[in-house]
C-alpha cells in the first residue's frame, strides 16, 4: 500500500473520531440532564409525620366518620359487588381455603388474627386480642396499613363510606351467628 493510501486511512479514522466527539457535544447541548437535588415525594415511615416543603407539617388525617348510622341503610347486594375486589386474596365461604389473605367467614365480631391456619403479619398478631367490631372494620377497610402497621395487606382501602358500610353489612351476613347491628 502506498503512503497515499495510509494517509486516507488515517484521515478516515481522524474524521470518525471528530464526528463522534462533535455528536457527543451536540447531544449534551440538546439534552442537558438535570440532576435532582432532592426527592419529589417525601418518604414517610409509619409513625412519622410527613413534612410539607417550607417547613410545615402535614395536616392530620381526616377523622373517619362512624359507620353505625350507615349500616342501617346499607345495601347488602351492593356490598357483595364491592367485595368482589377482595376475592383476589380472600375467600368468604364457610370452611373455605385461605388465599393470599385469610378466609373471612365469620370475621365480623371475631378477634383479629382469628384463624390458626393462616400466617398473619406481626402487626395483626400483635393486635389479636382486639375484636373486629363494626367501627374497627370501618377504619381497617378505609386504610389497612394505617390501622395495622406492618400488615401484609396491600389493598389501599375503600375511600367511600357507603361502600365500606355495604361491604361490612355483607360481611355480617357471612356468619352462622352475626352480631347485632349497633
Amino acid at each position: 500500500m502506498s503512503s497515499y493510501e495510509w494517509n486516507k486511512v488515517a484521515g478516515a479514522i481522524l474524521l470518525a473520531g471528530l464526528i463522534a466527539m462533535m455528536s457527543g457535544f451536540l447531544a449534551r447541548q440538546l439534552v442537558s440532564p438535570h440532576h435532582v437535588e432532592r426527592l419529589a415525594y417525601a418518604l414517610v415511615q409509619p409513625g412519622e409525620k410527613a413534612a410539607i416543603p417550607g417547613g410545615k407539617e402535614a395536616p392530620a388525617p381526616a377523622e373517619i366518620p362512624p359507620v353505625a348510622p350507615l349500616l342501617a341503610k346499607a345495601d347488602v347486594a351492593a356490598g357483595e359487588q364491592v367485595a368482589k375486589k377482595c376475592t383476589q386474596c380472600h375467600t368468604f365461604q364457610k370452611g373455605g381455603k385461605n388465599g393470599v389473605g385469610p378466609n373471612l367467614w365469620g370475621v365480623v365480631g371475631n378477634r383479629r388474627a382469628h384463624l390458626d391456619n393462616f400466617a398473619f403479619s406481626k402487626g395483626m398478631t400483635d393486635s389479636k386480642d382486639q375484636l373486629w367490631d363494626y367501627e374497627a372494620l370501618n377504619k381497617f377497610v378505609t386504610s389497612p396499613k394505617s390501622v395495622v402497621p406492618g400488615t401484609k395487606m396491600a389493598f389501599p382501602g375503600l375511600p367511600k363510606a357507603e361502600d365500606r358500610a355495604n361491604v361490612i353489612a355483607w360481611l355480617r351476613t357471612q356468619s352462622d351467628n352475626p352480631p347485632p347491628l349497633p
